[in-house]
């Protein structure tokens, strides 16, 4: 919760650095290891990112609706990458992307709420945890090291717990003169709640290189993330929040923009980060996939599993498609309709971060996901 104090004096900064934590000490880094987790909020279709067009039922399905999945680039024989994701094909070239399909978190509903709860829970039922597993995560990292931020107005579920966290948001006002920053500055520096909170706001807020202003679009968004997750104070954990992808009619149209920008964002993020990449995951998930088959205006529904994305330096499996594919044939469909899940979301992600943080994987997963069971 935000204390009253602590609200005006973020918001006196016009730079919206919502929820930020008193308690936080950003502390010089003891590791290099960092880890993002980019959310797909509504619903990414799977099956046009991470086109099945090896599997002759994809197209009988789809029909001419996916014909954009022909022109992407071939990552296997069954696999073709959706042709707006052309910097991340060229990192799947250089093994720094892999793909996991057929997946999903062991939700089973189609409630946008219930499984994004269940995505950021790790829980085995819709608000069946308070807290999140990013959160837990941090306990599992030296205390000098889980330090954690969210680009969002509030703190989102995956972060939530007794590690501490904040959340930064960007200003919508036109940033303030330096003689008003001077002046804010004097009246806090005699208050000693306000005065670390206005400078913890101040440093966030260069870190992301906001001090001109909002920063829109795909590229400015991973410049942004870069420069908070940069040098001796930069986060070491952070989660980012993208919209766009609830397509129920003309999806054909509608995809291409957040798939662009989601590019964007990962290219800029990459670029930011410099010789840091190598040290980098990152995760690219959604609550869950769409159906096999085009409602009758062009666009697809609420459906289960769905494709995710693992990018960095030092993958486990870099330049491959993790998948155990059920096929797409109507036998084969999850409740007549869907992309039938086979891989489990809290495996994937449990292993590949007990990888890149040398977790004991056992310890990894059991920390993580307490709820899930082999």
């Amino acid at each position: 919760m935000i204390a009253r104090r602590s609200f005006i004096a973020a918001g006196l900064t016009g730079l919206a650095a919502s929820a930020l934590h008193p308690g936080i000490a950003w502390a010089s880094a003891g590791t290099v290891k960092r880890f993002v987790f980019i959310i797909q909020r509504g619903a990414a279709d799977g099956l046009a990112t991470v086109a099945p067009t090896g599997d002759p039922d994809y197209l009988r399905a789809r029909g001419a609706l996916a014909e954009d999945a022909l022109s992407g680039t071939k990552l296997d024989s069954l696999f073709t990458l959706h042709p707006e994701l052309a910097q991340t094909a060229a990192l799947f070239g250089q093994k720094k992307a892999s793909f996991v399909h057929a997946m999903s978190s062991g939700c089973r509903e189609r409630s946008h709420f219930d499984a994004q709860n269940m995505l950021e829970s790790g829980a085995s039922r819709p608000y069946g945890s308070s807290d999140g597993w990013l959160n837990r995560l941090l306990t599992l990292l030296p205390e000098g090291e889980a330090r954690a931020l969210a680009v969002a107005p509030a703190l989102p579920l995956a972060l939530r717990g007794p590690a501490p966290a904040s959340s930064y948001a960007q200003s919508r006002m036109r940033g303030a003169n330096d003689d008003l920053m001077r002046r804010v500055s004097m009246i806090y520096a005699e208050d000693a709640q306000l005065s670390g909170l206005w400078e913890d706001a101040q440093s966030t807020a260069e870190m992301a290189g906001m001090q001109d202003g909002l920063m829109r679009g795909g590229q400015a968004v991973g410049t942004m993330a870069a420069g908070l997750m940069t040098g001796a104070e930069g986060a070491r954990v952070l989660m980012l929040e993208t919209n766009g992808w609830d397509t129920h009619s003309n999806q054909r149209g509608r995809l291409g923009a957040p798939l662009r920008q989601a590019d964007a964002l990962i290219a800029a993020l990459k670029d930011g980060l410099g010789a840091e990449w190598r040290n980098t995951l990152v995760l690219v998930a959604t609550e869950f996939g769409r159906t096999v088959a085009f409602n009758g205006t062009g666009g697809t529904d609420h459906g289960t599993a769905s494709a995710a994305i693992l990018l960095g330096g030092n993958l486990q499996h870099g330049g491959t498609v993790q998948s155990d594919w059920p096929g797409l044939a109507p036998s084969m469909l999850f409740e007549s309709r869907d992309l039938r899940p086979t891989v489990r979301f809290e495996s994937v992600v449990s292993g590949a971060i007990a990888h890149h943080f040398q977790i004991d994987p056992i310890l990894a997963r059991k920390t993580m996901f307490p709820d899930f069971v082999l």
